[in-house]
């Protein structure tokens, strides 16, 4: 598995050579570029679409002007992207339209080098993320997915980083992790009814279906192995109470599948595809940290058992 971390950027931007060349930029900074045409992009930002930032050309609507209006659009729809200006003539927020420094949190331009980097430093990969636990919560939830899903192909796509607070899925499982060098969430996320079908598609008496109550079950299940597995090799038995028990509300508006931790801070994501080979049907599963309440990647340790430990478990043999 590849733990380096890649995060989805929106690029507003006309000019066909510049766009090629934020591209190129964009896979430097390990940014995957996305676009949207402008008669589309309002109702693109309304979806579920996954996105650490946008990048916006200053005459992107035509003028500065109207791209500031525009921009002030953007953050109504979506107020956890950050949205960075290209200039030509500067990399910063200087003489442009009234209201600009309200909507863009930072500017940068392809004549002025270092000013795209510190951009995607400052508001995209922001927090460090230590590259075995990128590593090691991929591991664990292939192996869990496995196990529970019996006859499914679990394969993971790149490990990403988004600000955005969208629910995806009409299932989701949401359960603490608590240790010396981190306080927050995680979370399970899914669709049902593909759940259902794999489940039923099991049940060989086919006198009763499975129900909602069965997808819960299975998700539910799924959210504790990789719990404990993550405690296990990650926390240990001493869990880190710091003293500070500070927690912050989950704002949760289903309406406009929308969840809040009450932080700034980006999530660290996982996708994973369970399909059937012989069907062609799949499942896809998001996984999300949230390390809203503490997070000090520098006390981060690994917890790696020791011979005996595994000879006892029966998972090393001795010989």
């Amino acid at each position: 598995m590849d733990e380096k971390l890649i995060s989805k950027v929106l690029v507003l931007d006309t000019h066909g050579d510049l766009r090629r060349a934020i591209k190129l930029n964009c896979a430097e900074f390990n940014l995957v570029s996305v676009t949207a045409s402008r008669s589309r992009l309002l109702s693109v930002l309304r979806s579920n679409i996954d996105l650490g930032a946008v990048l916006c050309a200053e005459d992107y609507a035509g003028s500065p002007e109207e791209t500031v209006r525009l921009a002030q659009q953007i953050r109504e729809l979506r107020p956890e992207l950050p949205i960075v200006i290209r200039r030509t003539a500067s990399a910063d927020l200087a003489n442009l339209p009234e209201g600009a420094e309200q909507v863009f949190c930072a500017a940068f331009s392809l004549d002025v080098p270092g000013s795209l980097r510190d951009f995607v430093d400052t508001y995209i990969f922001s927090l460090e993320y230590p590259t075995a636990l990128v590593r090691g919560i991929g591991e664990i939830s292939e192996t869990v997915l496995g196990s529970q899903f019996p006859g499914l192909t679990v394969s993971m796509g790149a490990p990403y980083i988004v600000r955005d607070r969208l629910i995806y899925g009409e299932v989701f499982t949401l359960i603490p992790l608590d240790s010396a060098w981190c306080r927050g969430y995680m979370q399970m996320l899914v669709d049902q009814e593909p759940v259902l079908e794999w489940l039923n598609a099991r049940r060989y008496d086919g006198l009763t279906k499975a129900s909602f109550r069965d997808v819960n079950s299975i998700l539910g299940e799924v959210t504790n192995l990789i719990w404990g597995a993550f405690k296990n090799r990650y926390i240990g038995d001493s869990a880190g109470f710091s003293g500070s028990q500070i927690q912050v509300p989950i704002i949760v508006n289903q309406p406009n599948r929308y969840i809040s931790f009450g932080t700034e801070n980006p999530q660290l994501c996982f996708i994973y595809n369970l399909s059937d080979d012989q069907t062609g049907e799949s499942i896809t599963l998001h996984q999300r940290f949230v390390f809203n309440l503490s997070w000090s990647p520098e006390d981060f340790k690994e917890i790696i058992p020791e011979v005996a430990d595994l000879a006892d478990t029966g998972e090393l043999e001795l010989f």
